[in-house]
């Protein structure tokens, strides 16, 4: 598997250095912040006085007392780097983005050679002005990790297949990126460079330093079965209509959003993909702007799904003045296809629970619906929560789910029915009930005593506090209740079903 390396030397350094000329010939180290700083990259000359990358901002300083410290414009670097990966596409469509200042391309049925490959690298940074005074080294072997070491030792190095093994051997340790601890210790074992390292026992080499050191042995000796894992592609889709006119009232401004609509969704349909969210923005004719996000209950690239939840959630919008231009972008993109269910029939629609609760929330706000869910608790009062309730991940019938079930999933949870209390007669043995009325108790769980003055003026009980002592009973029957002991009177006040 041909592997080309595409590496820029100490980046961030090459980076700092074009935003400023007077840094093109001093030894450089780039740290992350100014207080409290660490070295997050150094040149050549700095590491050769003494810096390290890793150290504390201080300590490098110190070691390399004739560099300079420029310091670390994130931004800047992963806008750049981005440029640079989308300029490579050109040489290879499989990229992987190592870190930032460093790629791998494979060149596996790519037309050309080795220096043909190695052109189309350079030529991809060439077209760019600003990625052409980037200082590139670009190399070629058989695996990833020989191509970067490759490219670290010499721009233009071609290793074929066979020799990695004898041209990483004259290579220092710290081509293995190994921590400074590390490299020491293995300095202590007379292992100063990677034929040295190669050349250990590798069953004692990895008792002895764990198991990363497999890792370690295997790369020295010129075997890294590592693949290229190609850098995911970001599709982006959206319109937008300016210059059309303006659009007055309702019917202009959803004619408008129609064609608009049904842009995107053909779009969508020539990339195969589907859209999870919709962001519309509104220009208005008095420098007004107006987003709205909403999100679809399914990934879709349905017309009509994606323009009528784009209405609904319009009829909270009031505008002041005409649009003169809409945007509209679909976010969230996925593989296209729809998802297909058996025996759906009697399933609710989650695009038309979508558009009803966008209906719902430009009427009544945000969140205005939500479903309740079982809370953990003893007290029938705590055991119910609200949450907001949303279309996305309505549950589908499957085959599974309708199969009938010869036994009762233990971890399925019981619906508890409040019922107004009444009065029942119960016999206690050992302190617990033993019988209602005429059945017997086959099990109790409980008490759990509630105690909580509070309660007495919420429920307006003439300032007498309640103080009761709940259980949970299976009858006989197969009835499970909740009864409460209230001063001795005792309360049946709820039932499990």
């Amino acid at each position: 598997m041909p592997v080309v390396c595409a590496l820029v030397p100490a980046y961030k350094v090459a980076v700092a250095r074009m935003g400023d000329a007077t840094l093109r010939d001093a030894a450089l180290i780039v740290a992350d912040k100014r207080e409290r700083g660490h070295a997050i990259a150094v040149d050549e000359a700095a590491y050769a006085l003494g810096a390290r990358a890793g150290m504390t901002l201080v300590q490098a300083a110190a070691c390399a007392r004739e560099a300079t410290v420029a310091f670390d414009d994130p931004v800047r670097c992963r806008t750049l780097w981005e440029r640079a990966l989308d300029a490579l596409d050109v040489a290879s469509p499989l990229v992987e983005n190592a870190c930032d200042g460093t790629a791998f391309l494979e060149m596996r049925g790519i037309a050309g050679d080795e220096a043909r490959w190695l052109a189309s690298v350079r030529e991809a940074f060439a077209d760019d002005a600003e990625l052409a005074t980037l200082p590139l080294h670009v190399a070629i072997a058989a695996n990833k990790f020989t191509a970067h070491a490759a490219a670290r030792v010499r721009d233009g190095n071609v290793v074929r297949a066979g020799d990695e093994r004898s041209f990483l051997a004259p290579l220092p340790l710290r081509y293995l990126d190994l921590d400074l601890a590390t490299i020491e210790r293995l300095h202590l074992f007379g292992v100063s460079n990677l034929r040295t390292l190669a050349a250990l026992p590798h069953g004692p080499f990895v008792r002895r330093f764990g198991a990363d050191a497999a890792l370690w042995h295997a790369r020295a000796g010129g075997v890294d079965d590592e693949p290229i894992v190609p850098r995911p592609r970001r599709t982006v889709i959206d319109r937008s209509l300016f210059g059309e006119g303006t659009a007055e009232r309702e019917d202009q401004l959803l004619f408008a959003l129609r064609t608009l609509v049904a842009r995107v969704a053909e779009d969508l349909g020539f990339a195969g993909k589907r859209c999870a969210a919709l962001r519309l923005e509104m220009e208005c004719e008095d420098g007004d702007r107006i987003a709205l996000a909403s999100t679809l209950a399914q990934p879709t690239s349905q017309t009509t799904t994606m323009f009528d939840l784009l209405r609904a959630r319009l009829e909270s919008v009031v505008l002041r003045s005409p649009v003169v231009g809409l945007r509209l972008a679909a976010e969230r993109l996925e593989e296209g296809g729809a998802e297909l269910s058996l025996f759906a029939g009697r399933d609710p629609d989650p695009e038309i629970v979508g558009i009803t609760l966008a209906r719902l929330e430009a009427a009544l706000g945000p969140h205005a619906a939500r479903r309740a869910h079982v809370a953990a608790g003893n007290r029938y009062e705590a055991r119910v929560a609200y949450e907001p309730f949303t279309a996305t991940g309505i549950a589908r019938t499957t085959r599974a789910a309708l199969a009938p079930t010869k036994e009762r999933d233990p971890e399925g949870t019981l619906a508890y029915r409040v019922l107004a209390p009444r009065t029942i007669e119960v016999r206690l043995k050992g302190g617990r009930p033993a019988r209602i009325g005429g059945r017997a108790v086959l099990d109790v769980a409980g008490p759990w005593r509630v105690d909580e003055a509070w309660w007495a003026e919420a429920l307006d009980t003439a300032g007498r506090p309640i103080q009761n002592d709940a259980y949970d009973v299976l009858l006989d029957d197969g009835a499970l209740c909740r009864i409460v002991d209230e001063r001795g009177t005792w309360y049946l006040i709820g039932t499990y079903d």
